[in-house]
């Protein structure tokens, strides 16, 4: 009998040990703890699907997104340097560089495109004639050309800035527009103080048809009217030397006759220069000569 229930009391006792396993255990306690809801019944009508995010397999496609929902309209991000209120209009790095390169090219322009030239050239010989090489210094030369040239470029530029530039920067024209704009003033102004001879001189250097005046290109226009300038220049500073020139023949004649071999002619007639240049307000004549030799 006591042989037969032990097998018996020893299963008992592993169902116990199992049992009380399982209560204690997470789960059991989990389980005990929260009762299970009934599970809802079906309806006719599906409701809201909400779509977890799935991560994406390599090699596999993503699914397009539906159409005609906010959700299928792709989002647009551009990143550039275009002007967007100028349809057709270059791109700003474009511009840029292109303004780079004016800055660059701006002292030659200032030189050789405008009145410069011509005004610095005739009171360097004015200097020269009096016999001062340093008096005045060649900041004042070159300052006094600066402002006499901003002077009588002034209705130029007005016409550029009323014409191009102001309407550019309005938004009314592109760039492209706005330099040809500008350029306008600038070839009429050159072509008034432009001789025919070096327009055709270059016209047919370059082999260039038979073209209009108006047509004609830049790469014509200011080597032309840096050759008439020039031209023009030492005219002008021929007529300077004339009166400079009498004074030191008369001097030079007078120190013979005395017999002062040895007195250098420069250094007695300086002084009569400078009064003769004085007593006709000599500065006051040549810039007006210059002012009035740009009709």
């Amino acid at each position: 009998m006591s042989t037969t229930m032990d097998p018996l009391f020893a299963l008992m006792r592993s169902w116990r040990l199992l049992l009380c396993l399982v209560l204690l255990s997470p789960c059991g306690l989990l389980a005990q703890a929260t009762p299970q809801a009934p599970a809802p019944a079906p309806t006719s009508a599906p409701g809201p699907v909400i779509q977890l995010p799935q991560i994406a397999r390599p090699g596999a496609q993503s699914p397009a997104p539906a159409q005609g929902t906010p959700q299928g309209q792709p989002w647009r991000i551009n990143v550039g340097m275009e002007g967007g209120d100028r349809p057709g209009d270059v791109s700003v790095a474009v511009q840029i560089v292109i303004l780079m390169t004016l800055l660059s090219f701006a002292p030659a322009m200032v030189m050789l495109m405008t009145s410069f030239t011509r005004i610095v050239i005739v009171l360097g010989f004015v200097r020269t004639a009096i016999g001062v090489p340093s008096a005045p210094s060649n900041q004042i030369i070159v300052g006094l050309s600066l402002f006499l040239t901003f002077f009588l470029m002034g209705p130029t530029i007005d016409r550029i800035h009323v014409e191009a530039l102001k309407p550019y920067m309005d938004g009314q024209m592109t760039s492209s527009v706005a330099l040809e704009k500008a350029t306008t003033p600038l070839k009429e102004f050159m072509l008034r103080q432009t001789r025919t001879r070096d327009l055709e001189f270059f016209l047919q250097l370059g082999r260039f048809p038979p073209t209009k005046v108006q047509d004609l290109p830049l790469r014509v226009i200011v080597p032309s009217f840096v050759i008439s300038e020039l031209q023009t220049a030492f005219q002008m500073g021929f007529l300077v030397f004339l009166p400079f020139l009498v004074i030191d023949f008369i001097v030079s004649s007078v120190l013979m006759s005395l017999g002062m071999m040895m007195m250098p002619p420069s250094v007695v007639s300086l002084p009569f220069k400078l009064l003769l240049f004085v007593l006709v307000d000599g500065w006051h004549l040549v810039t007006k000569s210059i002012v009035e030799s740009f009709h």
